[in-house]
């Protein structure tokens, strides 16, 4: 949606990731391991920042300080930042991710915990995103264009 609004060019870096990989992410992780795939991650952020536009990523991809600063240089890093119940609600049943098919609710919660202060750390812009989509995307226009990312 937010690239929709701005006019700009979306990937998903998983899908990017599937595509280059010719793997899914499940068979990447069972096949090549977690470490593998994090790196791939890594490569992705810089591959993807030379073609700008909006990049979502994946749960893991900004925990990593050089990840977040290759992608700092490229444009804003924006944390949506939602209660962890709604987030376990939208991804629960998402068998494209592996640590979630593998934990519980509760190992998940704890996931969530220790990755939301580096999420925060490593962000340019934390955006509460429980509203309504488009005024979660509108809030992240309006941020963006105040911070001089967008016009």
């Amino acid at each position: 949606m937010l690239a929709k609004e701005t006019g700009l060019r979306f990937t998903d870096m998983d899908a990017y990731i599937v595509q280059c990989e010719r793997m899914s992410i499940p068979d990447i992780f069972s096949e090549m391991g977690e470490e593998y795939f994090r790196a791939r991650e890594s490569r992705a952020v810089k591959e993807l920042g030379d073609l700008g536009g909006i990049i979502a990523c994946g749960g893991g991809a900004m925990l990593k300080k050089e990840n977040s600063d290759a992608a700092q240089t490229y444009g804003a890093v924006v944390y949506l930042d939602v209660p962890f119940d709604i987030c376990y609600e939208r991804i629960k049943d998402d068998t494209n991710r592996p640590i979630v098919m593998r934990s519980t609710k509760a190992e998940l919660s704890d996931i969530y915990e220790k990755r939301k202060a580096l999420y925060t750390a490593h962000s340019t812009l934390q955006i509460e995103a429980s509203a309504a989509p488009l005024d979660v995307v509108r809030t992240i226009i309006d941020e963006l264009t105040v911070r001089g990312f967008i016009r």
